[in-house]
């Protein structure tokens, strides 16, 4: 006897994929979680007490050569301003980049895809680095009794970018770091630079017409002076630029889920 299937009761396999991926992502950041925050001393205080202490170094340092920042008259929230974005934009790419290897015994079960290692890293890592910034920003600007006039919408927007841009470096170096594994090592002598070419201890508009020139094409200074302009309403910084921003962001983005998706195999088999 043949039996046949009703309409309205076939089976929604795209629905129940979407159920095993929510689930799978869930699993991975709550196994991150533990493996991270759960086995160290102090566990999720560190991810406040490591940017906090960046912070206050780049504070007491610079107040001893230079009698104000170069905004405000706080040292502490000036430089929070500036490396709070930047700490986003590397903690998001550096743990997406490292996904695929740290999740690579679970990566073997058909209900765990490559796709849920990276996101679930994402996720992780963005929520985490938004906290942190704003329970650190909070805690500096009672402390230091600045008054404030907060103007959101840039300071969202460059959140949003940072993110953005890490999800994008991040994916390409998961594929690259993957395919090539000395990629590791040539992509740190690459970036080492990159803190003090990305503004933030100084503006922009501090740095000689040649500097300005050649590092307006770093997109994390675009990201801190977007930061700047909220926490300091008399600072335009003219010269950033979303759309830059976003089109360098999306291109390695791309990149790399194209090779994530046609490599993923040979990367999992090869490491």
């Amino acid at each position: 006897m043949t039996i046949t299937p009703q309409p309205g009761l076939r089976p929604k396999v795209g629905v129940n994929r979407r159920f095993a991926t929510l689930r799978a992502i869930a699993a991975l950041v709550l196994r991150e979680m533990a493996t991270r925050y759960g086995r160290s001393p102090g566990g999720y205080a560190w991810a406040l007490l490591e940017p906090m202490g960046a912070i206050v170094i780049l504070s007491v340092g610079f107040s001893l050569l230079l009698r104000s920042p170069s905004l405000g008259n706080s040292f502490i929230l000036f430089y929070a301003v500036g490396y709070l974005p930047f700490n986003i934009y590397q903690t998001v790419s550096g743990m997406m980049a490292n996904s695929i290897l740290f999740s690579r015994p679970l990566l073997f079960y058909p209900a765990v895809t490559w796709v849920d290692a990276v996101l679930a890293r994402f996720v992780l890592n963005a929520l985490t680095g938004v906290l942190v910034m704003i329970v650190l920003l909070t805690i500096i600007i009672i402390a230091t009794g600045t008054q404030l006039v907060l103007n959101l919408t840039p300071v969202l927007i460059a959140i949003a970018l940072a993110l953005l841009l890490g999800a994008g470096i991040g994916m390409l170096n998961a594929a690259l770091m993957g395919l090539f594994p000395a990629w590791i090592q040539i992509w740190a002598i690459m970036t080492r630079p990159l803190f003090l070419m990305s503004g933030i201890f100084y503006i922009y508009e501090d740095l000689p017409q040649m500097a300005r020139a050649i590092l307006w094409y770093n997109p994390l200074i675009h990201i801190t002076g977007l930061t700047h302009t909220g926490f300091y309403p008399t600072y335009a910084a003219s010269y950033v630029n979303i759309t830059y921003v976003v089109v360098f962001a999306l291109i390695p983005l791309f990149l790399g889920t194209v090779l994530m998706g046609r490599y993923h195999r040979e990367i999992l088999n090869e490491n």
